[in-house]
């Protein structure tokens, strides 16, 4: 049967790869995603398993339900491959739980400054593993109760740019769009997100006992989370989503992650006129934080629940700053999984924002990511807008990606100053000598954008909005050819849209 012989060529490939192997030869444990034709043929196939673990040649072997029709499967890829044969009729794909990664853009150029500064941190004891001594702090609704300029919004270059501040006293009243911040998590208690983080009405109040719903321990909207009051943690499987940053030593000496999901949220829906740090974007919107990235990045499995989850939960906007950077074009071309949940995104009138991603800089590549994709953001799906990084000269950052049939649109990215874990600011991952630039920075304001237009016009579709942010697009000499609508996002032209 051709299906037995697709699951049986990724199976073997994999198996006779060195990556599998340890020194010694054994096979070791791999994870595969498996995709059913239904959900009565999912069911049908797990009353051939057991649910939490099954036996086979000896060895554990573990499944999980990602949704009614995926399923992922741990396990030796021979062992896993036996288990399968006898649901052939039922399934219609398998492939690897594929690895995805950050776009991350913070590099240190100069090695004697970066070594000059390692000395520094270490010599000063400040090992920085960790910005905050608290793992995954619970969520402290903190109502606004300041009012007031934003202080540090001069710095935000980006959102002058694009115009923010002419249009935000005009649509910041404007209803409350959902945005999930599909990323590293989200510092939720910063006092400039806090206020706009996204509370599940489900799982907030007071139950039949008198408890607090947020913390009772119970998924009381029946959504298969427990206390998920903000969003979902699919990397450490809780329900605290939050932004656990490494500090510059880490980050210099082996990377990680620098906060990354919380200087996006900033960009997106910092809070305005609180008196206090920047406003976001869509000053208006909700965040929902979803994390499914560590300090090494992830797997296709966590994004798809995150993805299926901010669907399910009334998102709107899915803000996406990872994936691959056309390193290995096959994991994303055959990540058929995550195609596929993105496509669902579109089905349920969902918008994908997507970071175009930060190419080879330095190694001669040129970054056109149309003969090399980098992927979700290349995936041909109506829904996506891909996100290049431009500079406060309008000048394509040296780094992004762009390509004029996979890259829809430029957006601030270059030194972009937002929000940072433990409440603080900058425009610096690693103070003096690593700015906060990527493709990463530009995907959140149009994420924003597209937010605030849908705030002042619900009726409109996914493709309209979409239609909306390109048409809009101020053309500019440098993204001439380089992307789909040849020009950088503006906030006045695009709410003027019809």
């Amino acid at each position: 049967m051709q299906l037995s012989k697709s699951w049986s060529v990724i199976l073997l490939s994999l198996l006779t790869s060195g990556t599998i192997y340890s020194q010694e030869g054994a096979v070791q444990q791999q994870d595969f995603l498996v995709k059913y034709k239904s959900s009565d043929m999912q069911i049908k196939a797990l009353n051939k398993m057991k649910r939490a673990t099954f036996q086979q040649n000896g060895q554990n072997q573990k499944i999980e339900i990602l949704t009614p029709e995926w399923v992922k499967l741990s396990g030796s890829p021979k062992n896993i491959d036996q288990t399968l044969q006898s649901q052939k009729q039922e399934i219609e794909y398998v492939q690897p739980d594929y690895k995805i990664n950050l776009i991350e853009n913070y590099q240190v150029d100069d090695e004697t400054l970066r070594q000059a500064y390692i000395q520094e941190l270490t010599s000063a004891n400040q090992l920085g593993i960790e910005i905050q001594s608290v793992d995954n702090p619970s969520f402290i609704s903190k109502p606004q109760s300041t009012k007031g300029k934003d202080p540090l919004t001069n710095k935000q270059w980006g959102m002058i740019d694009i115009g923010g501040p002419q249009v935000w006293a005009q649509y910041k009243s404007a209803p409350s769009i959902i945005v999930a911040v599909i990323d590293t998590g989200v510092d939720y208690n910063h006092p400039d997100l806090n206020a706009n983080m996204w509370r599940n009405p489900g799982e907030t109040g007071i139950d039949a006992n008198g408890r607090d719903k947020s913390s009772n321990k119970i998924d009381d909207d029946g959504n298969g989370y427990i206390d998920d009051v903000v969003g979902y943690d699919f990397y450490s499987n809780d329900s605290n989503p939050y932004d656990n940053a490494v500090g510059p030593l880490r980050l210099l000496i082996g990377g990680g992650n620098p906060g990354h999901g919380t200087h996006c949220a900033g960009n997106i829906a910092a809070v305005a006129d609180n008196g206090i740090g920047i406003s976001g974007v869509a000053p208006n919107a909700k965040i929902m934080a979803l994390r499914f990235l560590g300090n090494n990045g992830g797997r296709t499995s966590g994004a798809i629940k995150a993805i299926k989850y901010a669907v399910d939960n009334g998102a709107k906007v899915l803000s996406n700053s990872w994936g691959s950077e056309g390193e290995d074009p096959s994991e994303g071309s055959d990540n058929k999984a995550l195609k596929e949940i993105i496509a669902y995104a579109e089905s349920k009138n969902v918008l994908f924002v997507a970071a175009a991603g930060n190419g080879r800089r330095g190694k001669g590549y040129n970054n056109d990511s149309d003969p090399r994709p980098a992927y979700p953001a290349s995936y041909q799906i109506n829904n996506i807008i891909s996100v290049a990084a431009i500079d406060e000269n309008n000048q394509l950052g040296m780094f992004s990606n762009w390509g004029v049939k996979t890259v829809h649109i430029g957006a601030p990215g270059v030194k972009v100053f937002s929000t940072m874990v433990g409440g603080k600011y900058s425009d610096k991952v690693i103070p003096f000598i690593a700015k906060w630039e990527g493709t990463s920075m530009a995907a959140p304001h149009v994420s924003g954008a597209a937010a605030l237009y849908w705030s002042m016009h619900p009726e409109k579709t996914v493709l309209q909005v979409k239609d909306a942010i390109l048409n809009s697009a101020v053309k500019i000499p440098s993204l001439q050819n380089k992307v789909v609508s040849s020009g950088k996002l503006n906030l006045i032209s695009l709410m003027q849209q019809q």
